[in-house]
C-alpha cells in the first residue's frame, strides 16, 4: 500500500475510534458482567503508561517485528491468543498462565492444545519491558497491543489501542472449553457466546476476517473434504471448486496422520491481511464450517458481501471491534496484578 495512502489511513483510523470510544462514559459497563468484571468495560486509557513506560509500544513492536521475521505464521497465532485470552474470563492474560498445583490452566483446553502459539513472543516482550519498566505494564496489555501489531504488519490496520488492564491470578481449563468459539458449532451458539460478552453478530462477521491470515489444522475441516454431514462425498461447496478440493486432500489425505497438518484459512493471501476472506466466502469456498456458515444468515451475508466489496469498510469495522473485544471483562486499578512473568501468578 501507498505510504501516504497507509498514513492517512491511520490518522483516520485514529480519529473514528476516539470518537467511538468517547461515545462511552467513563466506567461504562453495557450490563454482562458475571460479577469478575467480565462485559465491555472501558475504563482503559489510550495514554495509560506515557509517563511509567513511555518506550512500551516500541518494544512491543519490535518484539513482534523480531518474532514476524522468523515465522510469518506468528502474526495470525499473536492475533488468536488475543481472541482466546478475552474470551475465558476476560482479557486478563489468564491464557500465558502455566498449569499450577492451584489451578488447570487455559493451555491445554480443547480449542487450545496443540494449536494456540505464540507464549514464548509475549514472555520474550515482558522481558525486555521489564528491563526498562519493572512491574509496570501488565501481560494483558502486552498480548492486546501484540495482537495489534501483528495486524499492522500482515498489512492491516492501525488502531490506538486503550490500555490499564491487570493481570489474573488464575486461569480455567473449564471456562475455556466452555467459552470458547467452535469452528464445529452452528452461527446460533457462536452468535450467542459473543452476546454474553457483549459483542453482536456484527461482531461475528468481522473478527471471523481474522481468517484471512494464518492456518488451520487438518482435523478441523477434513471432513468436508471427505464425508460432510455423513455422506461420504465432499461439500458440495468446496466440490464446485475442484482445484481447491484436490489441493486441500493433497494437504489433508484422509488419514489419521493427517490430522495436524496445516492449510491456509486464505489460500490466496495467507499472511496479507485483507479483505480475501469475505471473497472466498462469496465464492463459496471457506475453510471451516464457521466461515462458510455466515453466508446462511440473511444479515451476516449481507456484511459479508459489503465487506468482499469494500476493503477499507472492513478495516474500519475490523479495528472498532478489536477495541470493543479489548474491554471484555477487564481488570484495572487495584484489581489483579502485574506479573512479574507471564507464565506466573505471582
Amino acid at each position: 500500500m501507498d505510504r501516504k495512502i497507509f498514513s492517512y489511513l491511520a490518522i483516520l483510523a485514529f480519529l473514528l475510534f476516539n470518537n467511538f470510544v468517547s461515545s462511552f462514559p467513563s466506567g461504562y459497563n453495557n450490563g454482562y458482567n458475571n460479577g469478575h468484571g467480565y462485559g465491555l468495560v472501558s475504563n482503559l486509557d489510550y495514554r495509560f503508561y506515557d509517563r511509567s513506560c513511555p518506550r512500551l509500544q516500541m518494544i512491543v513492536k519490535s518484539g513482534v517485528w523480531r518474532a514476524f521475521k522468523d515465522d510469518s505464521r506468528i502474526a495470525a497465532s499473536l492475533l488468536r491468543l488475543h481472541f482466546h485470552d478475552c474470551f475465558v474470563n476476560g482479557c486478563d492474560g489468564s491464557i500465558l498462565l502455566n498449569d499450577s498445583e492451584d489451578f488447570k490452566g487455559e493451555q491445554n483446553a480443547r480449542p487450545n492444545r496443540n494449536s494456540v502459539r505464540g507464549f514464548e513472543v509475549i514472555e520474550d516482550i515482558k522481558s525486555d519491558i521489564e528491563s526498562s519498566c519493572p512491574l509496570t505494564v501488565s501481560c494483558a496489555d502486552i498480548v492486546a497491543l501484540a495482537a495489534r501489531e501483528a495486524v499492522v504488519l500482515t498489512g492491516g490496520p492501525f488502531w490506538p489501542v486503550p490500555l490499564g488492564r491487570r493481570d489474573s491470578l488464575t486461569a480455567s481449563e473449564q471456562a475455556a472449553n466452555t467459552n470458547l468459539p467452535s469452528p464445529f458449532e452452528p452461527l446460533e451458539n457462536i452468535t450467542a457466546k459473543f452476546v454474553t460478552l457483549g459483542l453482536n453478530l456484527k461482531d461475528v462477521v468481522v473478527l471471523s476476517g481474522a481468517h484471512t491470515i494464518g492456518f488451520a489444522q487438518c482435523f478441523v475441516f477434513k471432513h468436508r473434504l471427505f464425508n460432510f454431514k455423513g455422506s461420504g462425498q465432499p461439500d458440495p461447496n468446496l466440490a464446485a471448486s475442484s482445484a481447491l478440493l484436490s489441493k486441500l486432500k493433497d494437504t489433508c489425505p484422509n488419514v489419521d496422520s493427517s490430522n495436524s497438518m496445516l492449510a491456509a484459512l486464505d489460500a490466496a493471501t495467507s499472511v496479507k491481511f485483507d479483505n480475501a476472506y469475505y471473497v472466498n466466502l462469496m465464492n463459496n469456498i471457506g475453510l471451516l464450517d464457521s466461515d462458510q456458515t455466515l453466508m446462511t444468515d440473511p444479515t451476516a451475508a449481507a456484511l459479508v458481501k459489503s465487506y468482499s466489496e469494500n476493503p477499507y469498510l472492513f478495516s474500519r469495522d475490523f479495528a472498532v471491534s478489536m477495541v470493543k473485544m479489548g474491554k471484555i471483562g477487564v481488570m484495572t486499578g487495584n484489581d489483579g496484578v502485574i506479573r512479574a512473568k507471564c507464565g506466573f501468578p505471582g
